[in-house]
């Protein structure tokens, strides 16, 4: 489903120019499987947030006392760092003819619009188009598969009220929104059909 600005639906030219995908949802709505799979039929870089990061922010846990990205301070120390070097990242693939796949929460690029514009501003010269992607999800399967993957970094997740404050919203911004419930495969052929014309493959 797509909402806000329109798009065409195409089969991809070769020798099309790049484009920058975001992907973002909630824990647990499969964020990084989609993204493989969009990277591998756009023959694009692969850009995950937390793989891009996770060294770095390892060691300024640390130095915090803490690897809960989930934590209002760590993520006031770490956030703008970590988002600066995956939009970098995007802007050198693009620049060299590589679409890019982005995969990361962009809580506050989907919440305020004059953030999303600023993204948009930096990737829209070296790209044919920006398009973030929303994986919709409820808190009840957020829940159940947090649990059934068991990852480490999920343990402090599941303590408290963080399922109560987690956004689960749609984006305030122009998006594709796609069920993530269905197959990885079914998810990405949505997006691939409402991504611009020529992008497609």
């Amino acid at each position: 489903m797509l909402t806000g600005e329109g798009t065409r639906n195409a089969t991809a030219a070769p020798g099309a120019a790049p484009q920058a995908v975001l992907v973002c949802g909630a824990p647990g709505s499969g964020k990084s499987t989609v993204g493989t799979l969009l990277a591998a039929r756009l023959r694009a870089a692969l850009l995950d947030l937390d793989t891009a990061t996770a060294s770095l922010t390892a060691v300024i846990g640390r130095l915090h006392g803490t690897n809960d990205l989930d934590d209002p301070e760590f993520a006031r120390l770490t956030r703008a760092a970590r988002y600066e070097t995956l939009t970098r990242l995007a802007e050198d693939n693009l620049a060299a003819g590589v679409c890019a796949v982005m995969v990361a929460p962009f809580t506050t690029e989907r919440r305020d619009p004059l953030a999303w514009e600023a993204l948009r501003r930096r990737l829209d010269p070296v790209a044919a188009g920006t398009t973030m992607v929303w994986l919709r999800i409820s808190g009840d399967d957020v829940l159940s598969r947090v649990q059934q993957r068991g990852a480490g970094r999920d343990v402090a997740k599941l303590r408290g009220e963080w399922l109560a404050g987690l956004d689960l919203d749609p984006p305030a911004v122009a998006h594709v929104e796609v069920d993530a419930l269905l197959g990885p495969a079914a998810i990405a052929e949505e997006i691939l059909s409402a991504l611009p014309q020529g992008q497609r493959s």
